[in-house]
């Protein structure tokens, strides 16, 4: 089970530099593919960083995330700046789904250009969903508009919002 292994051990086998984020290699592997004084990890596909630990893959927040606070995270890892390949210890923080979400970024087929914002009919409506509750916020002129209400509720209704 991926839980057995403790922080000590993680510490063990890899050096973790909070300010950076980088993991180096601290033993050489077994099968000699890796050895002590590499930089551990790849970037996947999705973006994220993984580690290969004693024969298992690991997402590298994660691992930072244990390397730091000595317990694995209860729920999600959230990157702050939105980079899934900076883990940063400052740019992890620890979140539920619904956090994780807030955090998100725009959606590229978004004909707005702005978070919470749909066209409706010929103006902008603004949107938000806050603890499994869908807010209508109004509608309005232009998409600019639309955005400061959505913004506003955010700081309102979302933990840690800017």
């Amino acid at each position: 089970m991926r839980n057995n292994l403790t922080a000590e051990r993680v510490r063990e086998i890899i050096d973790y530099n909070p300010e950076t984020g980088i993991f180096i290699r601290r033993i050489n592997s077994a099968k000699g593919k890796t050895r002590a004084g590499d930089v551990a990890g790849h970037i996947e596909s999705n973006g994220y960083l993984a580690l290969w630990v004693l024969g298992t893959k690991y997402l590298a927040h994660r691992i930072a995330w244990l390397y730091m606070t000595g317990a694995w995270p209860v729920d999600q890892i959230d990157h702050i700046n939105r980079d899934r390949s900076d883990n940063r210890f400052e740019n992890l923080r620890e979140v539920n789904n619904a956090e994780n979400q807030q955090n998100r970024s725009i959606r590229r087929d978004c004909a707005s250009g702005f978070m919470g914002v749909r066209k409706n009919k010929s103006r902008w409506m603004a949107e938000i969903r806050a603890d499994k509750v869908r807010f209508h916020l109004g509608t309005y002129d232009t998409p600019e508009e639309a955005s400061a209400a959505y913004l506003e509720a955010k700081k309102r209704l979302h933990r840690g919002a800017a």
